[in-house]
C-alpha cells in the first residue's frame, strides 16, 4: 500500500495557524499555547512515519503544485519542527499577557509550515511562493513589538532588504524560464547541458544575491543583527537556528537546477564561507549586547556550512556535504539554546521587573549563583558554538575539517586551518560571557531578578542535553545527515 504522508508536515501547522488565531480572539488567549504545541506534536507523526513506515510515497502533486521529500527537505523539516516545538514551549510564560499573543503563535505556526513547504517544492514558481510566504511571516514576527521604535526599525530594514532579495530571485526565475521554457526543477536540470551558459550564469548570480540576503552572506547581512536582537527571544532563536538555514537550502535548490556552469559553485561557496567566518567573528568581538553578539556569530557558522558544501562540490566527496548538514542541525540546537537562555535571563531580569532594554554581557555578572541551571545551559551553548569537545559543535566542525584534509588539495587544507583558527578566535567572545556568569559577586541586575519559569527551564534542558548527547555519540545523527549529504551532491550532478 502506497501512502502519501509527508505533506501533513506542512498541512498541520498551516491549518492550525488560523485556528490558533481564532481561539485566541474568541476564547481565552491562554488556550493558544496548548493548541500551538499540540499542532506541532501532531506534525511530528508524518515525519516519524517516513523513516519507520514502508511503501511511503515521497512525491505529491495537486494541479500545478508539486512537492517532493528527499534528504534535504527532511533535514529542513527536522530542524524546523525540533526548534519550533521547543520555542512554543518556551514562549508560554515569555509571551503570556502580551498584546497580540494569538498572532504570535499563529504566525509562528505559519512560518514553520512555509519553511517545510519551501524544502519540498519541485518547481521554481511554487518554490518562490513558499519563500515569499516564509519571508512575510518572519517579518511580522520580527516587528512584533510594534510600540518599540527599535523593533519597527529592525522590521522595516528586514522587510526592505528581503523584498529586494525577492526581486532578484524572481528575475533569476524569469531568466531560467526564458532559457529553458520550464519551471520544473528536474526538467530544467536535464535541459541546461545543451543551453548557452551566459543566461544561466546570470540567473545564478541573481539567485546568489536574492537568497544571499536571507542567508546573511556578507555583505548582504546588514538586516541580521537588528532583527535578531529586537525580535522576541523565541523568534530570535528561529531566525538564527532555522530561517537563515532555510535560506541556504533554498539557494542550494535554485543553483542546483542550473547544472554545471563555467562558474564553480564550490569555489563560490568557499569564498563566501571564508568571508563570513572572518567578518562574523570580528564583528561579534566588538559587541556588548548578548543578542547582537549571538547574531553576528551566526554569520561565522553559516561560513562553516558553506565551507563543507564547498569542499563537497570542489572534490566530489560526500563527507563535506554531510558535515555541512550535520553542522546545520547542530547550529539549530546550539544557537536556539543560546538565544532562549538569553531570553530566559531577559525575562527574569527585565520583563518581570517591567524594564525594557537589551541584555548586556555585564548584566550576567554572578548569574550562576542565582540561576545555576540557566547559566549552565547557556555555557553549554556558548562552548559548543566555540567548538569545544566533546560537544556537538566540535563534532560537526571536525567532520567538515576532515573532509577538507581528505581532499589532498593544498588550498582546501589551508582553508581548514583558517577555519580552525576562526573557531579558536570565536572563544574570545564566548568565553568572557561564561566567565562573567561564574563570577563570585552578583551584579545589581542579577540580585533584583525574579525566578525563571519551569517551562523555560525545561526548554533549555532539552536543548542542552541534545547538544551533549550528540557530541558524545555523533553517529546518532547519521540517519538524517547522510541522506542530506547525498541529496546535495546528487542535486549538483555529482
Amino acid at each position: 500500500m502506497n501512502l502519501t504522508i509527508f505533506p501533513w508536515m506542512i498541512a498541520v501547522p498551516l491549518g492550525a495557524s488560523p485556528l490558533v488565531y481564532l481561539a485566541g480572539r474568541l476564547f481565552r488567549p491562554s488556550w493558544v499555547r496548548g493548541l500551538a504545541l499540540f499542532a506541532l506534536l501532531l506534525s511530528w507523526i508524518p515525519f516519524v512515519l517516513i523513516f519507520t513506515g514502508q511503501g511511503m510515497q515521497l512525491s505529491f502533486n495537486v494541479e500545478t503544485i508539486g512537492l517532493q521529500a528527499d534528504g534535504i527537505s527532511l533535514l529542513l523539516a527536522a530542524v524546523t519542527l525540533a526548534l519550533g516545538t521547543v520555542v512554543v514551549l518556551f514562549s508560554g510564560p515569555y509571551m503570556a499577557g502580551e498584546v497580540g499573543e494569538e498572532k504570535y503563535y499563529a504566525m509562528l505556526l505559519a512560518m514553520i509550515g512555509f519553511m517545510i513547504g519551501l524544502g519540498c517544492a519541485k518547481d521554481l514558481f511554487n518554490f518562490w511562493m513558499w519563500f515569499e510566504a516564509m519571508a512575510v511571516s518572519s517579518y511580522l514576527l520580527v516587528a512584533f513589538y510594534r510600540e518599540v521604535p527599535a523593533s519597527l526599525e529592525a522590521g522595516v530594514k528586514y522587510l526592505v532588504q528581503s523584498a529586494v532579495g525577492s526581486v532578484f530571485v524572481l528575475l533569476g526565475i524569469a531568466l531560467v524560464l526564458g532559457n529553458t521554457g520550464s519551471l520544473d526543477m528536474d526538467e530544467i536540470r536535464s535541459a541546461t547541458g545543451t543551453l548557452p551558459q551566459s543566461g544561466l550564469a546570470l540567473a545564478g548570480a541573481f539567485f546568489v544575491i536574492g537568497f544571499g540576503v536571507k542567508v546573511a552572506l556578507v555583505p548582504l547581512h546588514t538586516w541580521l543583527p537588528d532583527a535578531h536582537s529586537q525580535a522576541p527571544s523565541g523568534i530570535s532563536a528561529m531566525l538564527s537556528g532555522v530561517v537563515i538555514e532555510a535560506g541556504l537550502i533554498a539557494m542550494l535548490r535554485a543553483l542546483s537546477t542550473l547544472g554545471i556552469l563555467s562558474v564553480s559553485w564550490g569555489m563560490l561557496f568557499l569564498g563566501f564561507g571564508t568571508l563570513n567566518m572572518l567578518f562574523g567573528n570580528l564583528m561579534a568581538l566588538q559587541q556588548t549586547q548578548v543578542k547582537r553578539m549571538l547574531a553576528y556569530s551566526s554569520l561565522s557558522h553559516i561560513g562553516y556550512m558553506l565551507l563543507g558544501i564547498g569542499f563537497a562540490l570542489s572534490d566530489g566527496q560526500q563527507a563535506g556535504a554531510q558535515g555541512a548538514a550535520f553542522h546545520l542541525f547542530n547550529h539549530m540546537l546550539m544557537k536556539g539554546l543560546a538565544f532562549l537562555a538569553a531570553g530566559a535571563f531577559m525575562f527574569a531580569l527585565f520583563h518581570q521587573n517591567q524594564v525594557q532594554r537589551s541584555l548586556e554581557v555585564k548584566d550576567l555578572a554572578g548569574a550562576a549563583r542565582k540561576y545555576p541551571l540557566a547559566a549552565l545551559t547557556f555555557s553549554i551553548a556558548l562552548l559548543a558554538l566555540g567548538g569545544l569537545p566533546p560537544l556537538a559543535g566540535f563534532m560537526s566542525k571536525w567532520q567538515i575539517f576532515v573532509a577538507g584534509f581528505q581532499s589532498g588539495n593544498g588550498w582546501l587544507m589551508g582553508l581548514v586551518i583558517f577555519a580552525a583558527l576562526n573557531s579558536v578566535l570565536s572563544l574570545a567572545y564566548y568565553a568572557p560571557v561564561v566567565n562573567m556568569m561564574y563570577r563570585q559577586k552578583m551584579g545589581d541586575a542579577i540580585e533584583q531578578g525574579k525566578s525563571i519559569p519551569l517551562a523555560m527551564n525545561i526548554s533549555l534542558v532539552l536543548l542542552a542535553l541534545s547538544i551533549v548527547v550528540i557530541g558524545l555519540w555523533p553517529s546518532l545523527m547519521n540517519w538524517l545527515t547522510e541522506p542530506a549529504g547525498q541529496a546535495i551532491l546528487s542535486a549538483f550532478g555529482q
